[in-house]
């Protein structure tokens, strides 16, 4: 996740609440505004009908008969509870005087559904369709004003209606309509012989504006992502006006950019377009509206084939797919289904749109603290391996002995790693670019961070090594004592540049982490135990002050060096090529 160029999120329940209420109903070309009193009671019935027998969800009274209690989708519970609350309808009396025919269940591509109903008093025969409103407005003829009046539906009010939906989709309010027909009895073994409903010249009962407000703190989130580098693309199944307003909202559509900018694109018009156009517009996209699972999917397979890091959030069981396909997929703990989550690489518990910022946050820490152990480690391993092999080819021997490198693979492979590990992510790690798929994971920086620590290293430990039993007037059993001393101060002193890896100020916030610090006086204590009482284990002698502090002082010139060394500017292109590894391991374990 620290590598993530672009995230693609879907819209309800992570960039907004989840809590669907009705605030706008429309009759005819009218706004009723809770002026439900004025409606024509045979409109009134008709809309009960589409309500309580169009839907999968369900109404009952509350336990202690206070209150309803509604179940479903989030839309349909938001329906239901506009129904049984402001128009005062009785579900189970609708359902004692219909009888269900015949069901055509909602999807992701139709958008809408239907069912075929017969009343029992009479035996007269109704369908109703529910669904987004200018698709069911497509299949109308005609509409219902206020007084019950049915009125042909000509261009000039198809148009209009087509305005009335528009202005509620840029209110942020998702647009359903319902509508029915009267059919002829010899019209039902029709439709169980086709297994599907008539779905023509169909009479529009009204429209309903369901808001589902943004979550507090997603355009700060977003603006996070924004400022990291990470471009946000929101793919949702609402129609192009809710999704441009809900996405400026949310901070991840300008005000100023249009649909001719293609920045805001259809999910037809995105799979219409051929390979080549595709890969050409993908980048540009910020907003792709009535999607189906099939674009969710292609757009990730796009931006990948561009060289993108994606992540992918989804919680329904469509979206198992592109959550499967993309390199970080990200499923709601709350809303998602098994499916997603077993698809998925990471669950947000919370279902917010700022755990993914979160995520992001903390994927980069552990990235950046995977690279500062690697140059903080093979610094030891560069000064080690020269130390001994000039000494062996001069000498014939070596001044560490297997035991004093094992002792330093112990506590700096141990120690060394936990103390680089315990660092906490900081707001800079928010403010860099990111990383993507190509960069190589040991950087110039690294590189010569590493070998200014690990020459300074070398030079001490080989004057040490030739002129050391001289300078100190020692012999060379305490003169090997002091290489061996020196080496484990200087990595202790270079665990400390190694916190920062492009910061000169290395002790910046070292205070917030008493881990480190506790790890560091650790690995002191346990290195004068070494050298002052396991002499035979080790291999060494006894130190006196005068020696211990020219370890000290020797050691100690590790941070004047980072210091200067990190003025020295580097090129941006990659020294090594064969070091473009692949990080996508990197963000499984983030």
């Amino acid at each position: 996740m620290g590598s993530a160029t672009t995230i693609c999120t879907d819209k309800t329940g992570t960039l907004t609440l989840n809590q669907m209420k009705v605030t706008k109903f429309w009759l005819g070309k009218e706004t009723m505004d809770e002026a439900y009193s004025s409606i024509s009671s045979s409109v009134v019935n008709l809309i009960h009908q589409g309500v309580s027998l169009n839907t999968t969800g369900s109404v009952y009274r509350g336990s202690t008969g206070s209150g309803f209690e509604f179940s479903g989708s989030p839309t349909e519970k938001a329906i239901l509870s506009w129904a049984v609350l402001e128009m005062k309808m009785d579900m189970e009396e609708m359902k004692r005087n219909f009888t269900i025919l015949f069901v055509e269940a909602f999807n992701s591509q139709k958008k809408k559904s239907g069912v075929l109903i017969k009343k029992k008093e009479d035996n007269t025969v109704y369908v109703h369709w529910k669904g987004a409103a200018e698709m069911i407005l497509a299949m109308c003829s005609s509409y219902y004003d206020a007084s019950g009046v049915m009125k042909d539906l000509n261009e000039e009010e198809r148009m209009e209606f087509k305005k009335i939906i528009q202005g509620m989709a840029a209110s942020s309010l998702r647009c359903i309509a319902f509508a029915h027909k009267q059919v002829a009895e010899t019209e039902e073994e029709d439709v169980k012989e086709k297994k599907k409903l008539e779905g023509e010249n169909l009479t529009l009962l009204g429209l309903v504006g369901i808001k589902d407000p943004c979550r507090p703190g997603v355009k700060k989130a977003v603006e996070d992502c924004r400022s990291a580098g990470v471009n946000i693309k929101m793919i949702t199944g609402d129609n192009v006006f809710t999704a441009r307003a809900i996405a400026t909202e949310c901070g991840i559509l300008r005000p100023d950019q249009d649909r001719d900018s293609g920045a805001v694109v259809e999910g037809e018009q995105f799979r219409n377009y051929t390979p080549e156009e595709r890969m050409e517009k993908v980048e540009k996209i910020c907003v792709m509206a009535r999607s189906s699972p099939f674009d969710k999917l292609l757009m990730v397979q796009c931006l990948k084939q561009k060289g993108h890091v994606v992540a992918v959030t989804g919680d329904g069981t469509n979206d198992a797919p592109a959550l499967k396909e993309a390199d970080i997929g990200l499923s709601m703990g709350i809303q998602g289904t098994e499916v997603a989550k077993g698809s998925s690489d990471i669950v947000i518990l919370d279902d917010e749109f700022a755990s993914v910022a979160t995520v992001l946050k903390w994927g980069r820490c552990v990235y950046t603290n995977i690279q500062k152990f690697i140059q903080f480690q093979l610094t030891v391993n560069v000064a080690a391996l020269v130390i001994n092999f000039m000494a062996a080819i001069s000498a014939g021997e070596v001044p560490l002995t297997a035991v004093q490198l094992l002792w330093v693979n112990l506590i700096m492979d141990t120690l060394g790693a936990l103390a680089l590990a315990t660092e906490k992510p900081t707001e800079e790690l928010m403010k860099k670019p990111p990383v993507g798929r190509t960069e190589p994971l040991i950087t110039n920086i690294m590189w010569r961070n590493l070998l200014a620590q690990a020459l300074y290293q070398i030079i001490v430990l080989l004057i040490l090594q030739f002129r050391g039993e001289s300078i100190f007037g020692v012999t060379k059993a305490v003169n090997d004592t002091l290489i061996f001393n020196t080496f484990v101060l200087c990595q202790v002193f270079n665990e400390f540049n190694a916190r920062k890896l492009e910061k000169r100020n290395v002790f910046k916030g070292i205070h917030k982490n008493k881990l480190f610090l506790a790890i560091i006086g650790m690995t002191i204590v346990l290195q004068v135990v070494m050298v002052e009482f396991l002499k035979r284990f080790a291999s060494t002698e006894r130190l006196n002050w005068g020696q211990w502090g020219a370890c000290i002082a020797m050691a100690a010139v590790s941070w004047p060096i980072g210091w200067i060394v990190k003025y020295i500017p580097v090129p941006e292109r990659p020294i090594f090529s064969y070091l473009k590894w692949r990080k996508c391991r990197i963000a499984h374990y983030a």
